[in-house]
């Protein structure tokens, strides 16, 4: 029984934060000349290879944890894109005074989804998932 609790958990877990990063990585790919505007509007370099990096990660990542395929390695990388997204993109200690409330919600907000992400990637899928099927070979 405690098992299948902590499964069901880890699925239901796995789903809400694809939620963060499935429609995102959909928006950027039909919104592309968007995305690339918003990534030059920020300075970085190379932003339509940014905006392609962007919406596979968030498209994969979503869809591998979803379906609980190599779940550790796809919540490190979204991690990892989560900090990048963060610090490029919700640098509150740069916004204007006006913007800063919101922005910092937003980095805070991506902060406690990296550990949500980090605690996956510690713990892997669970039975209900690809990785899990796999393992119980």
């Amino acid at each position: 029984m405690k098992h299948t609790y902590e499964n069901a958990v880890n699925l239901i877990g796995r789903f809400l934060i694809a939620a963060l990063f499935l429609p995102a990585g959909i928006a950027k790919l039909t919104g592309f000349a968007g995305t690339v505007g918003y990534i030059q509007s920020v300075g970085l370099p190379s932003p339509t290879a940014a905006a392609v990096i962007a919406l596979v990660v968030e498209i994969a990542g979503g869809v591998a944890l979803i379906v609980g395929y190599q779940t550790r390695i796809a919540a490190v990388v979204l991690a990892i894109f989560t900090f990048f997204a963060s610090v490029f993109f919700h640098a509150y200690w740069a916004a204007p005074a006006d913007q800063a409330f919101v922005a910092q919600l937003l980095f805070f907000k991506n902060i406690a989804v990296m550990g949500g992400l980090l605690v996956l990637a510690s713990a892997g899928a669970g039975s209900f998932s690809i990785d899990g099927r796999k393992a119980a070979k």
